[in-house]
């Protein structure tokens, strides 16, 4: 007795070349996206003589980010989260009108697959000749063609890697240290790491990393209402289906004939007609089939279309959808707002913990504190630091020389650290609000930050 077998085996996918609009918006879509992804590290910016021109980076070693004209040091996490709320926002609201448009046209592991199913076509053919190569027996025929595949394959799986690494390191210098094989072990490891998986997900994975691995399929029909533009087989028109012969009548019949053309093509392997699926990427290329054999038959177009599931006009001024359009404009504002006002200078005052305060033989009290001053400019500033809510107060720098606090030094695009000591009489209170001033020696920024004079009270 056989054994029982409880899962079926996965079977390979073989997608048919087909022509029509949505493909072609596919390939503008993938050319345009590799285009960006590949060439974007070597744009140049130029941000002075002490800043890396590179226009996008993201500089691990500084621990800095740089996008054109814009900087974010550690301390401004905050526009990351921003930014991720806009992508997850943005990618709600293109979901709750075209449904999953991302997955079919930008999702990188759709643009890789599509490069590789397309490498995979111009040396093997089309799908019958690659059905037919597959089961074919071991020949020099079949290891020249599989064999000359899979190099072009890793080649786009290094050049993949490498252009990734690009994005954290100086490019050209980098690209300069590969072509010596000189490159860290860290930079390497990234690329190979990377080229490996590009050729693993895109080379064999394909449909089931969007169907087993990706999240996204299982909870996209939350965002989904009936307004929701999915690719629909009407079936009203199309049923019922079967073979058709030129000059026979389509009287009593639907207007499908049953040629699979819509099934051949999709990369996910699904039927359409049996309805929306997890599966469908939304790609449009089974409306492309379908409307090429409608053209042919001499039938109207749109047997396979994107429509609404309520069958009504596409309105994309839903409840859902406005806010969703809210939510972006508002968290787009706010970093809007908060990078055009932001300063060059940031200051962070820590008062010592251990002593709080200490009673000089004088009698006065004296506090410490902790400076740190971030210049986020690209310039040497100087800097001058007064105290204001305390009267007589004394300040001192703490160092191996006698740097006063009006001239406090702090190089380009860095921290600067300092030791403060604080010196007054007793207060009437034991903890008194104080305010340091932060002001460079041109005048033309400052900033204050508020802290605490621990005190003996009288």
């Amino acid at each position: 007795m056989a054994p029982t077998q409880y899962f079926k085996k996965q079977e390979k996918i073989y997608p048919r070349r087909v022509w029509g609009k949505f493909r072609k918006l596919k390939w503008v879509t993938m050319v345009t996206l590799l285009t960006i992804y590949y060439g974007a590290p070597w744009l140049r910016w130029d941000r002075g003589p002490n800043a890396p021109d590179q226009a996008i980076l993201i500089d691990l070693h500084h621990t800095r980010a740089y996008f054109f004209g814009i900087e974010i040091w550690p301390q401004e996490v905050y526009y990351i989260t921003g930014i991720l709320i806009l992508a997850a926002v943005g990618l709600f609201f293109a979901t709750s009108l075209f449904g999953r448009v991302w997955c079919g046209y930008a999702c990188p592991q759709t643009v890789w697959t599509d490069l590789f199913v397309w490498v995979e076509r111009i040396i093997q053919g089309d799908r019958n000749a690659r059905k037919r190569l597959d089961e074919s027996p071991l020949s020099f025929t079949k290891i020249r063609k599989k064999g000359l595949t899979h190099l072009i394959w890793l080649i786009i799986g290094l050049c993949t890697g490498g252009a990734w690494v690009f994005y954290f390191n100086d490019a050209p210098t980098l690209m300069d240290q590969i072509m010596h094989l000189d490159v860290p072990w860290s930079v390497g490891g990234w690329i190979l790491g990377l080229t490996f998986s590009t050729y693993l997900m895109a080379g064999y994975a394909r449909e089931q990393v969007c169907t087993y691995m990706c999240p996204y399929a299982r909870f996209q029909s939350a965002m989904f209402d009936k307004n929701t533009l999915i690719i629909a087989y009407d079936e009203q028109r199309g049923e019922k289906r079967g073979k058709h012969k030129a000059g026979d009548s389509w009287e009593g019949r639907g207007h499908c004939i049953d040629c699979l053309s819509c099934v051949v093509v999709c990369p996910m392997g699904i039927d359409i007609r049996n309805g929306l699926q997890m599966e469908c990427i939304a790609c449009g290329l089974c409306v492309d089939a379908c409307d090429n054999v409608m053209e042919k038959i001499g039938l109207p177009k749109g047997l396979i279309r994107y429509d609404t599931e309520s069958k009504q006009p596409f309105n994309p001024l839903r409840p859902r959808t406005l806010w969703y359009t809210g939510i972006i404009c508002a968290v787009g504002l706010l970093m809007l707002v908060s990078l055009f006002t932001r300063s060059p200078l940031d200051i962070n005052v820590i008062h010592d913990r251990n002593p709080l305060m200490v009673t000089l033989s004088g009698g006065n009290i004296r506090n410490g504190y902790t400076l740190h001053i971030l210049n986020k400019s690209h310039e040497d500033k100087t800097y001058a630091l007064t105290i204001e809510g305390i009267d007589d107060a004394q300040l001192r720098v703490q160092g191996t020389s006698d740097i006063p606090p009006e001239s406090l030094p702090v190089f380009a695009d860095s921290v600067g650290d300092f030791r403060i000591f604080l010196t007054a009489p007793k207060q009437k209170e034991h903890r008194k609000d104080i305010t340091f001033h932060l002001h460079d020696s041109n005048g033309e920024v400052s900033e204050s930050k508020a802290t605490l004079f621990i005190s003996e009270a009288r």
